[in-house]
């Protein structure tokens, strides 16, 4: 019998036991269709990558030749079709300029293909639709979350699904000592990047509300951005999102903003009762 022989076989006899572990989590099977958005969402992410190292290289030769553009994309965009006909670049530059704006209405057409695919995705999937109720969830975050995760019951609670997500923090404890390390970043890199995204726009929202309109959760990111500065307020809204949107999804329910005035220890006393 050959090595290779008894590797496999040692690998399918462990594959065997921890299968029978009580302990045992298991991945959740996506269906065809899951799959196929999910590939939607994979080609968008290259092609958006595509068009800014597409951008990032223009401006770099523009520079060259002295024409400084400032770092947003509109205004080179904006400023193309009149580059191609400035008398300051040489033929040559400006016949690269127009196969630029060519592979960039090229890209352009893509990503609004993949966004017309996506948002068909929206529309037929009560899931998605629920999970964009959520302030920060915009149609891609939606989308990929009601793909990625098929049946969010698979999952405990709303802390198991963020640490599956890479938003809870690594554990160092020894003697009874809980230490907390920063987070783990394992898990979906796609879905936890969307989410941290959206809790951008949730912080400058919760920024800009007055005080005297603002939400309790919205009051609860402002008093941590206070202590705890802006990146780890950004991973603690996302954390929070991800367990409102288990709890969502696990439970079918819709987004109810004052669903925590219910909570029985939110619920005032009656008279004897302590």
């Amino acid at each position: 019998m050959s090595a290779i022989v008894i590797i496999a076989i040692a690998i399918a006899i462990a594959i065997a036991i921890a299968a029978r572990q009580p302990t045992m989590r298991f991945v959740p099977i996506k269906t065809v269709d899951q799959q196929a958005i999910l590939a939607w969402h994979s080609v968008r992410e290259g092609w958006k990558e595509e068009r800014t190292a597409l951008l990032n290289r223009v401006r770099r030769l523009l520079a060259e030749f002295g024409i400084v553009i400032g770092r947003s994309s509109e205004r080179l965009l904006t400023a193309l079709p009149e580059l191609t006909d400035d008398s300051r670049l040489p033929d040559a530059m400006r016949a690269m300029l127009l196969e630029a704006r060519e592979q960039f209405a090229a890209l352009h057409a893509r990503l609004a293909c993949c966004d017309a695919q996506i948002a068909a995705h929206i529309r037929n999937s009560p899931a998605a639709q629920r999970a964009g109720e959520l302030m920060g969830v915009g149609p891609l975050t939606s989308s990929a979350l009601a793909a990625t995760v098929p049946d969010a019951k698979v999952f405990k609670n709303g802390r198991q699904f963020s640490a599956w997500l890479g938003l809870t923090p690594r554990q160092h404890s020894s003697g009874g000592r809980t230490r907390l390390g920063r987070i783990s970043l394992r898990g979906n890199v796609y879905l936890r990047t969307l989410l941290i995204q959206g809790a951008r726009s949730t912080l400058q929202s919760a920024i800009n509300t007055e005080p005297a309109r603002a939400s309790r959760l919205q009051r609860w990111i402002i008093e941590l951005y206070g202590r705890k500065g802006y990146y780890k307020t950004l991973v603690a809204i996302a954390n929070k999102h991800a367990r409102i949107l288990w709890a969502m999804l696990a439970k079918d329910e819709r987004y109810d903003t004052s669903a925590w005035q219910r909570h029985p220890l939110n619920q005032p006393l009656l008279p004897g009762n302590t």
